[in-house]
């Protein structure tokens, strides 16, 4: 069912580097359609593979009894239970598959984005070089680093040797240039790490109504079979009742899941942020006790 994972490609490609400035810029130009249109394949694909998983699995004439999907579904056959939850299944199958898809990207990219060292130690290390003055290699450890961190701090250090030795400025002015770089640095870094982070908030909300709009067709189903004149028609009772909490299993599945990992992705970056500032802290209190 997740023949369809190697687009986290589109997500994940780096920038190569080149001789040539021109096939630089056509790489990444088409880098960045890529990664733009990244979440919309991703919805595409996972409500396709939804609708083929709710026809050909659950659907499959071998789970019901007499071989028609029209029948009961077989005594503790689930895929059965599951294809009675009615045509929102598809899409709440799909909505599940978008929230596994982007739960995995987001942690490829929020792993890559910690760097190759440990965010606390790579802290310790540059406050220790820039303390002993030694600038070039703290932004040697930084392309080691190769994270967001590393990223900012390199941008950061680099504005510090060319404002450090410059007469022209004051004091005040050197560490208010050092203090946007920082800024300019992880403002550019940011939408990186946040990058379809909106679209695991939405499914949060989205699974839930999915599953409750199911919920409801369910029992307005169930209620017609009990109204039916003479005996209660079973059959459609049973299909009612399946849809209600099959459609309600699965968008509260869905929705928790979603939840989890939404907190669990904004933990990392508030983490990240946090180490970003406390660096460019270190590098403003150390610009201004060696001025």
């Amino acid at each position: 069912m997740f023949w369809f994972l190697p687009i986290f490609a589109f997500g994940m490609n780096q920038m190569p580097t080149t001789a040539s400035q021109g096939t630089v810029t056509t790489v990444r130009s088409g880098g960045s359609a890529l990664r733009e249109a990244f979440a919309a394949i991703v919805i595409l694909v996972s409500i396709t593979v939804g609708i083929l998983i709710y026809v050909f699995v659950l659907g499959n004439p071998n789970n019901f009894e007499g071989g028609d999907p029209k029948n009961n579904p077989l005594p503790g056959n689930y895929l059965g239970v599951a294809y009675k939850g009615g045509v929102l299944v598809p899409v709440g199958i799909g909505l599940l598959l978008i929230t596994i898809v982007m739960s995995i990207e987001r942690f490829l990219t929020l792993s890559k984005a910690s760097g190759k060292i440990s965010m606390e130690a790579f802290v310790h290390q540059i406050e220790t070089l820039i303390e002993q003055d030694r600038i070039d290699e703290a932004i040697a450890l930084c392309d080691k680093q190769r994270g967001t961190l590393g990223n900012v701090v390199r941008e950061t250090l680099t504005r510090l040797k060319l404002v450090r030795d410059d007469k022209s400025l004051t004091k005040e002015q050197k560490i208010a240039a050092i203090q946007k770089a920082v800024e300019e640095s992880l403002a550019l870094e940011l939408p990186m790490l946040e990058k379809h982070m909106t679209v695991i908030a939405t499914i949060v909300s989205i699974a839930t109504l999915v599953g409750l709009i199911g919920t409801v067709l369910g029992m307005i189903r169930a209620f017609a079979a009990l109204a039916t004149s003479g005996a209660p028609d079973a059959v459609a009772l049973a299909t009612g009742i399946s849809e209600a909490l099959v459609n309600t299993a699965l968008g509260i599945t869905t929705s928790t899941i979603s939840t989890i990992m939404y907190n669990y992705f904004t933990s990392r970056i508030d983490d990240i942020v946090y180490r970003v500032d406390e660096a460019g802290f270190i590098i403003t209190q150390t610009l201004q006790e060696k001025l």
